[in-house]
């Protein structure tokens, strides 16, 4: 038997392959508000936190905050362009569909946002009443709270939980809440250059779902891998 009873899966970049549209609206209306950021500190300093903490990190790095309405316009035009265009990651339906161990979501997203993207994507009926958001915890990713608040909920030990994460921000959260974590690396942002930084050591780096289909098949989590 598997030393893991629950997976615990980031959506945004994971699920869904999400953070380039995501990013390229946000960058571009950040630069519409003459903030001075490049494709390189979006990733370092925006990738994968909720808009909380990207609203934070602007006035921290910029000295000034966003104006009152930027994230209702953010929200808007983001979720206008996922309905259109958001597709899920490529073989997650596979892998879901053969998951025998029990397994949720955790999210630094929106309510909102993330019952778009699992309905665009067609995901939605895997996740119904297992999807845990930033906004049901004190502090969202990089600290434990969302992690250790799914875990609790879905009736599972920190340490006998997986992480599949994506991002700095959620490979630390979870590392912070004593689970382990694989790093995601099959996304269109990976692709594009987005790196972890050097001093970051996730458990593992999974480069698709082919190839996570395969490690979870071999450790007992679903039935067999995608395609073999």
């Amino acid at each position: 038997m598997s030393r893991f009873e629950l997976v615990i899966f980031d959506c945004d970049g994971v699920l869904v392959d999400s953070e380039m549209l995501s990013a390229s609206v946000l960058m571009g209306m950040m630069q519409e508000e003459g903030l001075p950021v490049t494709t390189e500190t979006f990733q370092r300093d925006f990738l994968g936190r909720s808009f909380a903490s990207a609203a934070t990190r602007v006035l921290e790095r910029f000295g000034r905050p966003l104006p009152d309405d930027f994230q209702m316009r953010y929200r808007a035009r983001l979720l206008a362009k996922m309905e259109k265009e958001l597709k899920p990651m490529a073989g997650v339906k596979e892998v879901l569909d053969n998951m025998t161990a029990p397994y949720c979501l955790a999210t630094s997203s929106s309510i909102e946002r993330l019952t778009v993207s699992l309905a665009a994507t067609g995901l939605a009926p895997y996740f119904e009443g297992r999807c845990f958001t930033a906004a049901q915890v004190k502090n969202g990713k990089p600290a434990p709270d969302l992690f250790l608040h799914a875990a609790a909920r879905m009736g599972a030990d920190p340490s006998a939980c997986l992480a599949i994460e994506d991002s700095e921000m959620g490979i630390r959260a979870a590392q912070a809440a004593g689970i382990a974590v694989w790093h995601f690396a099959g996304g269109a942002h990976i692709h594009a250059g987005y790196r972890l930084p050097n001093e970051l050591h996730p458990d593992e780096v999974i480069h698709g779902m082919d190839q996570l289909g395969k490690y979870f098949s071999k450790l007992g989590l679903c039935r067999a891998a995608p395609g073999g």
